[in-house]
């Protein structure tokens, strides 16, 4: 599925969550993405929570009322009021990270109240230097000495009904999903996990899914015209998915 990053209402696509580039309109993209017959859509704002601003509403309601397909987003919620909000827009599932990881206590509040299958934990990871794995927050800035195994389980024991895991090493990257990162958390929960981050080729989702991972997502390789970085909104058709997944 597509992983879209949004940053004042535009479409962007980082590099290891750095140096945003401009990729169009959001809106644009989700009309392409209906034609392509994509089964689901991610948005993340990066900065909302690294701004401290709420939720941009009038985007997200624009976006998934021509949305096809389900929605996820993600980026600024900081409360069930903001959850709810949301989901009267049409979105299917909420993304929390930064907030949750301050406030862990909001994932058992927002499955009971939306029910788990709607709540998605974000968790975004770097390698540390001398070995292992660190959960960051707002956008890749703060570390905070989580295993991502460790936050997963906690994560679930919460009620969260998914984890987006994101590779930051790897984001934009075309080298691949971090296949280890994805075995060591997919085999430590019960949940689905939607691995992210460097998928550059359509066998990349299924070593993807081979480590564990139950949906993939892609940002660069369905935004970009190869890694040449030329701008074109693209998905692998049905026949190119059915050839590679079981």
């Amino acid at each position: 599925m597509p992983c879209l990053l949004l940053r004042n209402s535009k479409l962007v696509k980082t590099v290891r969550f750095k140096g945003p580039d401009y990729i169009g309109d959001p809106v644009n993209a989700v009309k392409i993405y209906n034609d392509k017959e994509v089964d689901e859509l991610i948005f993340l704002d990066i900065t909302a929570t690294v701004e401290e601003k709420q939720p941009n509403f009038k985007t997200i309601g624009e976006i998934a009322s021509e949305c096809f397909m389900p929605m996820t987003y993600g980026g600024g919620i900081r409360s069930t009021d903001d959850m709810r909000r949301i989901y009267n827009l049409g979105v299917e599932k909420i993304a929390i990270n930064s907030f949750a990881v301050e406030n862990p206590d909001i994932i058992r509040k927002a499955s009971s109240f939306f029910g788990s299958q709607s709540v998605l934990v974000a968790i975004d990871v770097k390698k540390r230097l001398m070995g292992g794995y660190e959960v960051f927050t707002q956008s890749a800035k703060k570390g905070t000495r989580l295993d991502p195994v460790d936050w997963a389980k906690r994560a679930e024991a919460l009620g969260a009904g998914e984890i987006l895991l994101t590779s930051i090493d790897r984001d934009g990257t075309y080298e691949g999903y971090d296949t280890e990162l994805i075995r060591k958390v997919a085999t430590s929960v019960s949940i689905p996990i939607i691995a992210c981050g460097g998928a550059g080729r359509i066998e990349d989702f299924a070593l993807a899914v081979e480590a564990g991972a139950s949906a993939c997502a892609a940002g660069s390789m369905v935004v970009y015209q190869g890694k040449g970085r030329g701008v074109l909104i693209n998905f692998p058709s049905q026949k190119e998915m059915r050839a590679i997944l079981p």
